[in-house]
This record gives C-alpha cells, structure tokens and sequence, in this order.
C-alpha cells in the first residue's frame, strides 16, 4: 500500500470538548496523569519503559503471561530476542495514556505522522456499507479511533474499567465529537448495528476475552482462546472490513498508522469468520511483535466455558508447546 504524510487540519469535524476535569477520592492518580499529560511523548516513552520493567519485576503473573504467550507465538529464539522490547513496549503504551487521554484531540491526531493504507478507507466511504475497524492490542491502540474520529463519526465498542476513576478518565478522554461509545451489551451492539446501517464507522478489538457465553473455543497461535464472535456477526451488515493499528516510531517521534484488508474474504458459519479474524490478528502481530500487548490475559479461562477436553497448561522456556489447554483483558 502508498504511504501518505497527513498534516492535521483542526476544523468543526475535529473541534474538542473542554479538556476534563475530575473530582474524585483517588484525585491523586488522576493529577498524576494529568501532569504527564503535559510531558513530551518522548519523555513518556522513557518513563514508560522503566514502568514495563518494574511491572515485569514484580508481578510475577504479569511476567508468566507474557513468556508463555510470547512462547507459543513465537518460539523460544524469538521470545529471548524480542522480550526486552515487548517489555518496554507495554509500559510505554501505558503512560501515552495520559496525552492521548487528556490532550486536545487535535494535539492527538498530529501525533499521527504517516499512515499506509487510506486509499482503503476512501474506497469504503464510496461503498456507503459502513466500515468495521478491527484494532488488536498491538501498538498505540488507543489512538486508532482517536484519529479516525478526526475524518468521520465512529461507535467504539467499550468495557468500562472496574475502577470507577479510571472509568471517568477513560470516557472523558475517548467522548470527542465524532467518537460514540457502546458499552459492552445488547445496548451497545444495538448502536453498533445503527451506526453500520447509517454507513458509518464502527471498531472493537477483536483480541479482548469477551464474557462466559458471548464467545467461542477458538485457535489463536495454536492454543484455544475465547474469541468473541461479534466481529463476526458485525461481517453480515456488509461493512468493510479493515484491520488497523498504530506502530510507536522510535524517540517519541509519533506513531504510524497502518490500515490493511484481510488477507482473504472474511466468510462463512459465525465460527468460520471468528477464527479467520484470529488469524488476521495473527498476522498483524507478526509484522511487529515487539508491540503486542502480550501480557494480556489472552488464555483467560471463563467460569463455566471450558474448550473440550482442553487443561490448563504452563509452557517452559525452552520447550514451548502449542497446547490445547487454557490458562485463563483488556482495556474496554
């Protein structure tokens, strides 16, 4: 695909909202992120990279998920090669939070320095069918509909967090003036639907464990993962289907977009299309692997949903298994 260099264009599409304000008991941690919302993405990156490795250090779950997830995808001399960056990675994705977050939406999207495959967004507008964007944890994902709310309105498929501070961070930062949030049920697939029959834009990400009976046991790096099946069922509208994430340039430099059709047509049963969504994550995880988000529960096992004759399994470093066992989230 062409490479294009946008520059940002503030006008009544991108216009913000006021930035927050909050009022809250755990103020502290929500001045804390605001105050790194004034520091350079650079200085974050930096910072972002001691944070993954103190959480790598002390979270021993933490580090467990991520050497097995990492081993099953990529093999021991992979793992051993790419684990320093994946380490790094995760804690810079965590503090750049705070400036996508907190900052105006224009200063955001300009953090958006080169995009590859527009001309795909493009040739879905003209279809008028709607678009679904699938964004794994790979990269900056929480810039993907930041930015695209700058061109179009877009409905985000969202998980409020358990922590009600964090919730009220989160939903200040992403309610922009084109960026429609769904919550996570029947409601929430309802606007999803609407939005797609008004031909507009609707994303999730595809890899967030879904709840006990929303999902199916399905294939993901050659292990059973429980893969939610509403991407799939979204496939029916006739939406056009784009997977997208956003790769971290080095020295804070901003992010490339990247925006890709699947490799083949996403059809037949429900299960047929959810796992070739699977494999399309797969794909895009390969391209950069040091980026993925692979401390994330991805195996998480949901009471009451068990694959078939599956067990959980521990995999070793040295001899990485593509199990059919579970071992048991992901940002809404």
């Amino acid at each position: 695909m062409d490479n294009y260099n946008f520059t940002f264009l503030g006008g009544s599409k991108c216009s913000d909202r006021p930035l927050p304000t909050f009022s809250h008991p755990d103020s502290r941690v929500i001045t804390l992120f605001r105050l790194l919302s004034h520091l350079p993405l650079a200085w974050l990156h930096v910072l972002g990279t001691f944070l993954g490795w103190l959480t790598w250090l002390l979270s021993p779950t933490y580090r467990r998920h991520m050497r097995e997830n990492m081993l099953l995808a990529l093999g021991a001399d992979e793992t051993r090669r790419m684990r320093s960056t994946a380490i790094g990675e995760a804690g810079k994705g965590a503090l750049e939070l705070a400036r996508i977050w907190l900052r105006p939406l224009a200063e955001t999207a300009a953090r958006v320095v080169e995009i590859s495959g527009w001309e795909l967004v493009e040739a879905a507008s003209r279809r008028g069918k709607g678009i679904l964007y699938l964004t794994p944890h790979l990269g900056c994902f929480e810039i993907t509909a930041q930015y695209l709310s700058t061109h179009a309105p877009i409905t985000v498929l969202y998980r409020p967090p358990r922590q009600a501070w964090l919730q009220t961070m989160i939903e200040a930062g992403r309610a922009r003036t084109q960026l429609h949030l769904a919550a996570a049920d029947l409601s929430g697939v309802r606007s999803l639907i609407r939005a797609l029959k008004r031909g507009e834009a609707v994303g999730m990400l595809p890899d967030q464990a879904p709840k006990a009976g929303e999902g199916r046991w399905l294939d993901f790096f050659g292990r059973p993962a429980y893969t939610m099946t509403l991407a799939a069922r979204l496939v029916e509208s006739g939406a056009s289907v784009i997977m997208v994430w956003a790769e971290r340039l080095p020295a804070g430099a901003g992010y490339h977009f990247h925006l890709q059709e699947p490799t083949q047509p996403i059809r037949g049963t429900i299960e047929e299309r959810a796992q070739q969504i699977n494999h399309e994550i797969e794909h895009l995880i390969r391209q950069c692997p040091g980026q993925y988000l692979w401390g994330y529960n991805r195996y998480k096992q949901r009471r009451g949903s068990t694959p078939s004759g599956a067990a959980p399994t521990s995999v070793g470093e040295d001899a990485p298994q593509h199990a059919a066992g579970s071992n048991g989230v992901g940002r809404g």
